[in-house]
């Protein structure tokens, strides 16, 4: 319903009411018929239910199935390990998505709890839930608005709105109908909205909307749509899927050549299980949350709390960051940017011109300051008192000289408010308000240079800024009466200011590093075209013809495939309301594009929650946008995205020196044990050789990936695709030769030493396994750079690790009970010799292909 729209006339009769409220069985029907004012929840999941949801996916139920049959066969430690890491998993899933639900209780405590209405003439306090469709409701200053209303009178009444509209500055409140148009929810003035602050004023208002139909309401339903799985959730699904059935495969593939070959069946089901396991990386979830919450340990150093460990990663392949412009972008705090004064001759104001514009700055307003010294008023008005200031003009020092006598407080319709000020040759009178209004009440002499004055204001306006004028004249003395008519009249202008919210030094540069990281940043606001406009130039959001700016007016006239032909070219959406804002993401993601949301408002809760990562302001966010962000930024610095953007495109490609890693090896041991019996050779490893593997080899090093630094050229290339998937940029061929070459290395001594070393050729050919694996972690600790040129001690956690692995490898080669177990035997110095130079050869090829990457740049 157009509520702003329709007389109050029309209102009353389809509420059934009147200015003097309804009665109390009408409210009571009412109440039972709508149900109460409140934010309903959703129907919650119960923990145990999330809990349980952890163990569904596909990589999670085929590691569990081999937990149990490894512990079947007698593998305890094994299983103890898988589920082990099973389990962590489960639990921090199931705190990210208990957390979640606090969005909603955040939304809830947000609204008023009581509300002061008219009931049968009669005012009395209720509970703000018990409120129906056609209550009126009592207003003033310091009141949250417990539900939407269309005002029915108002005095001087202003609202701060920001947490909904995103407006920076407070909206002045009228009662009667708007014309005919299209409106946005900024520029409903005859409207408020449940949730939003009276800061000033007083006034009476019909309730139009209740509990989940009220905008807040609309927000709620909004917030509780289900939550995008994250770039590396969805790829890691779609690897641990194809691998699983790939690797059980293999498996059954090599159980079966084994028996055909006359292996004893119990050994080849051993061994087929064992190489299942092994093959899976199970450790693989287990590395990517310790990776995730080793890069959010460090981002909070950076002032970035991460709420949900995925985001950390998702910001490394965002490709879109669609910002909140107030606050964010901006300081949240209007500034005047320049002022522009007109000289006069008026001989009669002759006091009064040196610094003329400046004092009635100072002169004409509402502000007063507070004991530690800060200034207490309208936004606006502290903005042009702190400009006088900052000009050595005095607001208390100017009043002793001219002190107020008498006032015409600012009124809606003629947009100004009037002071009054003794002086010794009469009553001073200041005029601060619209200069298109201040045109009106000109004396008639300067009313002739409107078109001169008008050609200035309007290249102060196409900057983007809020001009308001200032306009002087002399009474011999205090009217009796004071009249709009008489004192508001004959006046002279003196000069106007320009006034704007202005964006933060830091976020220039911010925005220039997110270009060149191939991010496009994208500002979304409730404030006004030009405005938003402006500041989107000086930032270099906008730097071409072919950035679009739209407004919200445009875009609801737009359907959405229209708006998805254009949507990549916006830089810049004006006044747009919440639903608009998760329009805007969605469009995006239906081109294929990630996308980041920041905002500090309620408005911008939904589409925070529904962007690939949605992140809050830490200082002037509201709880309702940090509960449903995935990240908050504790200092309100744009800047500190691309600090993070860093941190998630190193922990990415982390998580893909990982994979690559863990599956060379299992590759390695796949090939070694497949293409043993084509060359005429007993199976080269027992199972015990590649749970250990499986367990030292791979874990260790593993994890030591975690903390290795960034590439040099992390920030200068474009996103990570999003069609890409895990073993994209060659990594599927990376894994298949080396893994080759590893099982062929492994082969070839096998062979070797059975000839030459009878008694120690199972030992000799484990070890090489296990030490080309080292080689390879070491080489492929950078895509393209030499290891020696990074330097060893780049990476110490790698170091000790691969120190770790080597003692431990030669202890179970030369302890006696480890050689009982691992069926080992103690080599010689120069079948270790042997032994170590043949794992050197995978280290020595990775190497190479290297050079041949950085031949090729």
């Amino acid at each position: 319903m157009n509520w702003h729209l329709l007389q109050l006339s029309e209102i009353e009769q389809l509420l059934n009411s009147s200015p003097k409220g309804m009665d109390s069985i009408t409210a009571s029907e009412l109440l039972l018929e709508n149900g109460k004012n409140q934010i309903a929840d959703h129907k919650k999941k119960t923990p145990l239910r999330m809990f349980l949801q952890q163990f569904t996916d596909f990589m999670i139920l085929v590691l569990i199935a081999a937990a149990l049959i490894s512990g079947v066969l007698g593998d305890l430690v094994d299983t103890l390990i898988i589920l082990a890491i099973i389990l962590i998993n489960a639990i921090v899933g199931f705190i990210q998505e208990y957390r979640a639900e606090k969005a909603m209780e955040a939304l809830k405590n947000m609204v008023a709890s009581t509300a002061r209405v008219l009931r049968e003439g009669k005012t009395i306090d209720l509970d703000a839930c018990d409120l129906v469709l056609g209550d009126v409701v009592v207003l003033e200053a310091g009141n949250i608005i417990p539900a939407d209303i269309r005002f029915i009178e108002t005095h001087q009444i202003k609202v701060d709105e920001s947490t909904l509209t995103g407006e920076s500055h407070n909206t002045e409140k009228i009662a009667k109908t708007l014309p005919e148009g299209t409106y946005g929810l900024g520029d409903r003035t005859n409207m408020g909205f449940k949730g939003t602050n009276i800061t000033n004023g007083r006034g009476l208002a019909y309730v139009v909307a209740t509990g989940m139909n009220t905008e807040l309401g609309h927000i709620a339903k909004m917030i509780q749509q289900d939550e995008t799985a994250t770039p590396l959730q969805k790829r890691l699904i779609a690897f641990g899927k194809r691998l699983s059935i790939v690797i059980l495969l293999i498996c059954a593939l090599i159980f079966t050549i084994g028996w055909l070959r006359g292996e004893a069946i119990l050994a080849m089901l051993l061994t087929s299980i064992s190489l299942s396991v092994a093959a899976i990386p199970e450790a693989l979830p287990a590395l990517v949350t310790i990776a995730l919450a080793f890069g959010a340990k460090r981002l909070v150093k950076n002032n970035a709390l991460i709420r949900k460990l995925p985001a950390v990663e998702t910001l490394g392949s965002v490709t879109y960051i669609c910002s909140d412009k107030t606050g964010t972008l901006t300081r949240n705090k209007m500034t005047v940017q320049e002022t522009d004064e007109i000289q006069n001759t008026n001989d009669y104001l002759s006091f009064f011109q040196e610094n003329a514009l400046l004092k009635a700055m100072a002169l004409n307003n509402d502000i007063s300051i507070t004991k530690d010294k800060k200034w207490l008023g309208d936004s606006t008005e502290i903005a042009l008192v702190q400009y006088a200031f900052d000009n050595n003009i005095n607001k208390y020092t100017v009043e002793k000289i001219f002190p107020r006598v008498a006032e015409l407080p600012f009124d809606s319709n003629r947009k100004c408010m009037t002071t009054l000020h003794q002086t010794e040759k009469g009553i001073l009178v200041i005029t601060k308000g619209a200069v298109d209004e201040l045109f009106k009440k000109l004396d008639k002499n300067q009313k002739i240079v409107i078109p001169e004055i008008e050609f200035r204001v309007n290249k102060m306006s196409e900057k983007g800024y809020r001009v308001l004028g200032y306009a002087i004249k002399l009474l011999p003395s205090l009217p009796e009466k004071l009249s709009i008519e008489s004192v508001e009249s004959s006046l002279t202008l003196i000069g106007f200011a320009g006034m704007i919210d202005p964006p933060r030094e830091e976020a220039k540069q911010a925005v220039a590093e997110c270009k060149q990281a191939g991010i496009i940043p994208v500002m979304i606001t409730g404030d006004h075209q030009l405005t938003a406009k402006a500041i989107a130039i000086q930032l270099g959001i906008i730097a071409s013809e072919e950035d679009l700016v739209l407004s919200g007016t445009e875009l609801s006239a737009l359907t959405q495939p229209q708006f998805e032909v254009i949507v990549e070219k916006v830089r810049v959406y004006a006044r747009v309301n919440p639903e608009q804002k998760l329009k805007i993401v969605k469009a995006l993601q239906d081109k294929n594009q990630f996308v980041a949301m920041t905002g500090d408002g309620v408005n911008d809760a939904p589409a925070l929650k529904n962007a690939d990562i949605g992140i809050a302001m830490g200082i002037n966010g509201t709880e309702v946008s940090k509960e449903a962000a995935h990240m908050i930024l504790l200092d309100d610095n744009f800047a500190t995205i691309v600090k993070a953007v860093k941190h998630g495109r190193r922990i990415f490609d982390n998580i893909l020196k990982f994979i690559k890693y863990t599956m060379t090896s299992n590759s390695g041991e796949i090939w070694a044990i497949f293409l043993a019996p084509f060359f005429g050779l007993p199976i080269p490893l027992l199972a015990i050789h590649i749970l250990w593997i499986n367990l030292v080899t791979d874990g260790l090093p593993g994890l030591a990936l975690v903390s290795e630094p960034s590439e040099s050229n992390i920030m200068s290339r474009p996103p990570r695709s999003t069609k890409e998937n895990i073993f994209a940029g060659g990594m599927a061929l990376h894994i298949l030769w080396v893994g080759f070459l590893m099982g062929v290395v492994t082969l070839a001594m096998q062979a070797w030493s059975m000839h030459y070393s009878q008694n120690h050729w199972q030992t000799m050919t484990f070890t090489v396994l296990c030490l080309s694996q080292m080689g390879h972690v070491l080489a492929i600790r950078s895509e393209q750079e030499s290891i020696f040129k990074i330097g060893l001690l780049s990476n110490k956690p790698m170091l000790g690790a691969l120190l770790l692995t080597v003692i431990l490898q030669m202890m179970i080669i030369y302890t006696p009970l480890f050689n009982s177990l691992f069926k080992t035997q103690p080599l010689t110095i120069m079948e270790l010799v042997i032994t170590f130079a043949a794992s050197s050869v995978v280290f020595c090829a990775v190497e190479i292909e290297k050079s041949f990457k950085r031949m090729q740049k």
